[in-house]
C-alpha cells in the first residue's frame, strides 16, 4: 500500500517527466512519436521511481526506450532541476515499457472472435511438460 508521500511524489515526476520526454523527442527529431507515462511507481525509501512508458507508434519502441535508458542522468538532471523546491534528493529512475495496451487488445480479439484459441489452437502458448 502506497503512502501519501508515495503518490505525492509519484504524481510530480508523473507530470514532469511528461513534458521532459515530449520536448527531448520533439527537439531530437522525432516527430509523430508519442510518449505517455502510465504509471510511476516509487519505492518506500523515495529512493528508487519505476517508470512505466506507453510509447506509440510501437515499431521502434525498445530502441527509444534504450535511448532513454542511455540518457538516464540528465533526464534525471532536468527532473531535479523542475522539483528543486518539492523534493530533496531525486530518486534513481528505472524506465520499463507499459505492455498492458497491447494485453487488452489481445483480450478484446479473442473476445470479438477475431483471434479464438479454440479455432486456432496455435496462437496459445506451447507448454513444457515435465
Amino acid at each position: 500500500m502506497e503512502s501519501n508521500r508515495q503518490k505525492k511524489i509519484a504524481g510530480v515526476l508523473q507530470q514532469d517527466l511528461v513534458d521532459v520526454l515530449q520536448g527531448a523527442a520533439s527537439s531530437g527529431g522525432m516527430r509523430g512519436v508519442i510518449i505517455s507515462v502510465s504509471k510511476v511507481n516509487v519505492t518506500v525509501d523515495l529512493s528508487i521511481a519505476k517508470v512505466y512508458l506507453s510509447i506509440f507508434p510501437n515499431a521502434g519502441a525498445k530502441e527509444l526506450l534504450e535511448g532513454i535508458r542511455s540518457n538516464k542522468p540528465a533526464i534525471r538532471h532536468e527532473l531535479a532541476q523542475r522539483t528543486r523546491h518539492q523534493l530533496r534528493r531525486m530518486p534513481q529512475l528505472e524506465f520499463f515499457i507499459d505492455d498492458s495496451l497491447k494485453y487488452i487488445d489481445n483480450i478484446e480479439k479473442s473476445l470479438r472472435g477475431e483471434d479464438n484459441p479454440l479455432e486456432k489452437p496455435d496462437l496459445l502458448d506451447k507448454r513444457k511438460k515435465s
